[in-house]
């Protein structure tokens, strides 16, 4: 089967979306303060090959560049992400105007150009003197994130339209205080639960805050997600398969539709009851207008005695020989149509986008060009599955590919690569890749036709 831009009808959205503090670099001019991950990065051995995002793409001085491949490539809306600490260097308090001049700047070429800004108020770097009271386990933490909100709104919320309150807080939450793997480092079960009972009351006193301010604004939030199937077809593994989906899929949109945490399938999650105190059952509830999807695989699991809590453990996809990404994904585009299928099942979800798809590979500059050839297939096979999921009538209403430029990739640096746009971060020269040239294509001609394994799975 072949589909075009047009098969998703006129009003679906195509873009782009960055992260601050994986472009921006520049962490410590013009006032800003120190987030968690400007901290996280310079302890020896947390990242790989001691990388930082302390330079990143230079977005910061970049940005107009930037913006302008944007316009170059036909891609009219941009989702990015306000740095908190750029912002509101202590976490509260003083405004440094300088960080509000940078994001409006960034705010009015992207219309001038006739790119739709769609804004993420939280992508992971709290302000690290935030952290030294506790962070996401101090529940003033929704005070704070409160302040910053309002600031948002009042200096960006006159031109933006699309907002979204969290990136991905099963993440931020998992690996930073869980595993330890991410920004800040922290380990343990209590501090998980704590983190993700804030987030959660987080998640949705930002979205009334919004819609206090400016109730005509288009308010998400996203969510990391993977479909998820019992590595074998025997009872263990299918009850460890429906921990794992509690836990990565389940923990956060679950009682923001007012469904409480899936501690039925998760008995472990009992214990953040120590954290939860009254009327938060109603204040973790709030009316999205739309839900950010973001995937990028699936996981098998299989049950496992000695992991704790959950008794699960994923079996990683290089281990299944299956084909995969440089992050060790196995390469599997029916999940995008399995996560749209499971979301839109929730009967209170009234739109989905999908925020963040992507894929990293090694790509290899040869003669001033980069060919990246299974990135495409990547995004055709993928987006044959959302329209897949379109056609039987599942709202799905945009699709926002992870990401413009090569950049900083958290704990594994700047190894993975999965932008449209490569960066050579020795001299931060910029080259459209083939990827971003069949985007290019892909948005501008309406005879332009995508071979896709549709018709094989649908």
């Amino acid at each position: 089967m072949f589909i075009r831009k047009e098969d998703f009808g006129p009003g679906f959205t195509w873009g782009v979306s960055t992260a601050a503090y994986q472009i921006e670099g520049a962490h410590n001019v013009d006032g800003k303060g120190p987030s968690i991950w400007d901290d996280f990065v310079n302890r020896k051995r947390k990242i790989n090959d001691n990388h930082t995002g302390n330079i990143a793409c230079d977005f910061y001085t970049q940005y107009a560049k930037d913006i302008s491949l944007l316009f170059d490539l036909n891609i009219s809306n941009y989702r990015f992400s306000v740095s908190w600490s750029r912002i509101l260097p202590f976490g509260t308090g003083p405004v440094n105007y300088k960080g509000i001049d940078f994001y409006n700047k960034v705010i009015d070429f992207c219309l001038e150009l006739g790119i739709e800004p769609w804004i993420t108020i939280y992508h992971w770097d709290l302000p690290l003197e935030l952290e030294k009271k506790g962070g996401w386990t101090n529940r003033d933490v929704i005070s704070w994130f409160g302040e910053y909100v309002e600031i948002c709104i009042k200096y960006f919320g006159d031109r933006v339209k699309h907002w979204m309150v969290l990136n991905e807080p099963m993440v931020f939450t998992g690996a930073g205080y869980f595993l330890g793997v991410h920004a800040p480092g922290k380990k343990g079960l209590s501090s998980f639960l704590a983190a993700v009972h804030h987030a959660a009351l987080c998640q949705s006193a930002g979205g009334r805050i919004i819609r206090g301010m400016k109730p005509e604004a288009h308010i998400g939030t996203t969510f990391s997600c993977s479909h998820i199937e019992p590595f074998r077809p025997i009872e263990k593994d299918v009850i460890a398969a429906e921990k794992a989906d509690a836990f990565l899929n389940r923990l956060f949109i679950e009682p923001l539709l007012g469904k409480n945490y899936p501690v039925r399938d998760l008995p472990v999650l009992q214990r953040i009851e120590r954290y939860v105190k009254q009327g938060d059952e109603q204040d973790l509830v709030f009316d999205m207008d739309f839900i950010g999807i973001q995937n990028y695989t699936r996981e098998m699991v299989s049950h496992s005695p000695f992991m704790p809590f959950v008794k699960a453990k994923i079996i990683k996809a290089d281990k299944r020989n299956v084909e995969r990404t440089m992050m060790n994904w196995e390469i599997y585009p029916e999940s995008i149509y399995e996560m749209l299928k499971k979301f839109n099942r929730y009967e209170n979800v009234k739109e989905l986008v999908i925020t963040e798809n992507g894929a990293a590979f090694a790509d290899n500059r040869q003669n001033g060009k980069v060919d990246d050839p299974k990135r495409i297939q990547f995004l055709q096979d993928n987006l044959a599955q959302v329209y897949r999921a379109k056609q039987e009538g599942i709202n799905v209403s945009g699709y926002f590919i992870w990401t413009l430029l090569d950049n900083f990739e958290w704990a594994e640096g700047y190894h993975p690569r999965f932008g449209l746009v490569y960066v050579d971060f020795e001299t931060q020269q910029r080259i459209v890749k083939s990827s971003g040239l069949w985007y290019k294509r892909f948005l501008s001609d309406t005879e332009n036709k995508i071979v896709s394994g549709f018709s094989k799975t649908g």
